[in-house]
């Protein structure tokens, strides 16, 4: 801090001009912004982007950013705590799609924040995107990275398909015994879901001897969230929601029964590894890796470790990206918001703006981030070295929904997950478990007031 006492007068003089003036010259320390950020690959990339800040724009702004990494393990519930207590320790809230509901009521509309200066604009991000961190129409938090799904495929395996003839017979063949139905082979683009039923039954060897893969495709099958978020594509792109008119549960309905039979068919023919009912994103990683299965439905975070050539040698340079079958992704975004507790708001605002500009979400998504800006994912330069980053910004405008983004959205997809993972498990048939699903859910938003 510089020493201003031989300046007296000047400063008297001047006061208006230092008004104006950046922090440190005016002797005014910079506004601290504590912001909470998940730690790992997420809070790296993220670090580039406060260093260049506080080295460039600290001395302007006023304001300096602090980033309060908590521990994976708990950190919901961390940051939870915080919010509860009404702390004004932290300045900027953590949060995802799937539990922003939870903390709205803790955070500051970005409506008026955001759009309170001719800097940063939420019109940059994606809608679905935007979508998925807004709550009761209102945008909440800054879209930081987004999360999406795709169609993995073998291409080796799926253009011998659409050129050899004998194949094709054999497809058609297997279609009609298995499905009661003389499907022929598509381009993995344009797949339905019964497309993506016949495929797996053709690629698993006991169903087709000739199959170079022993499993069609791999089901994420253990009772997790984010193991129904997969399977909710097959919903929406059959027609289906989890709602129907208001928010009137709608998981028993015919669109929701042929979604389930997708898993439930592949599973009884075997067309999965039969440890599938374990399986998540690791497992189902490896068994594409390997070579077990010509095709799966997976996060779009996955591609770019599939199609290295050390950690995936057998497969990188085969790996083709397409939409999931019926042309529908889930989608949700990690980001941040205002906490209502901050005693920093000027400080705070400034930060937001900033990072609403595609200045910051390019820096971003240069440091290793996954920002739903389409000008960030797709920068030329940035995609010779993650090819996948324009097909993430293609499909999220042009298949992405949202589920929804109330308090009870966690809820909701707990009750999804144990009683679908039964029936994929095949514990229990689909309509036993639609129904029961559909039911505690109705009495869940009974309860919360949603329906009467």
């Amino acid at each position: 801090m510089r020493d201003l006492t031989m300046r007296g007068c000047v400063f008297a003089l001047c006061a208006a001009v230092t008004l104006i003036m950046p922090a440190q010259i005016s002797g005014q320390s910079p506004t601290t912004v504590r912001m909470v950020y998940w730690p790992g690959p997420e809070s790296d990339a993220m670090r580039k982007v406060v260093d260049w800040y506080n080295a460039n724009r600290t001395p302007a702004d006023g304001t300096k950013v602090e980033m309060v990494l908590f521990s994976r393990e708990g950190f919901f519930d961390k940051e939870a705590a915080v919010l509860a207590a009404r702390s004004s320790e932290v300045d900027m809230v953590f949060t995802a799609s799937y539990i922003l509901g939870r903390h709205a009521p803790h955070m500051d509309s970005l409506q008026k924040a955001v759009a309170a200066s001719g800097e940063g604009s939420l019109q940059i991000f994606l809608p679905s995107a935007r979508d998925s961190l807004s709550f009761q129409g209102k945008p909440y938090a800054i879209p930081m990275d987004v999360s999406n799904h795709f169609l993995y495929y073998r291409s080796d395996y799926l253009d011998r398909l659409l050129t050899d003839s004998a194949w094709q017979r054999r497809y058609t063949d297997i279609a009609q015994r298995e499905l009661g139905k003389a499907l022929a082979p598509k381009r993995p683009e344009d797949w339905t879901p019964e497309d993506f039923v016949a495929a797996a039954l053709f690629f698993t060897k006991t169903i087709n001897p000739d199959s170079p893969t022993e499993f069609g495709t791999v089901l994420q099958a253990k009772n997790l969230i984010y193991n129904v978020m997969i399977w909710d594509n097959f919903l929406y792109g059959l027609g289906g929601s989890w709602f129907g008119s208001g928010f009137q549960p709608a998981l028993n309905t015919a669109a929701a029964q042929r979604a389930l039979d997708v898993y439930v068919t592949i599973a009884q023919k075997k067309a999965t590894p039969a440890g599938s009912t374990a399986y998540e994103y690791g497992e189902a990683n490896e068994a594409f890796r390997t070579g077990k299965v010509a095709f799966m439905v997976q996060w779009s975070a996955a591609f770019h470790e599939l199609d290295d050539k050390t950690k995936s040698p057998q497969v990188a340079g085969k790996v083709k990206l397409a939409p999931v079958p019926g042309k529908k992704t889930h989608v949700h975004a990690l980001g941040v918001g205002i906490s209502t507790y901050s005693g920093a708001k000027a400080g705070v605002q400034k930060w937001a703006r900033f990072l609403a500009t595609t200045q910051a979400m390019r820096m971003y998504a240069q440091a290793g981030g996954i920002p739903p800006v389409r000008a960030a994912l797709t920068d030329p330069a940035l995609a010779k070295s993650r090819p996948e980053f324009p097909v993430i910004a293609e499909h999220v405008e042009k298949y992405g929904y949202v589920e929804t983004t109330i308090a009870e959205t966690v809820p909701i997809l707990e009750i999804l997950a144990k009683h679908l993972s039964a029936a994929w498990a095949l514990q229990v048939v689909p309509k036993t478990a639609l129904d029961r699903a559909n039911g505690e859910i109705m009495q869940l938003l009974k309860e919360k007031g949603y329906v009467k």
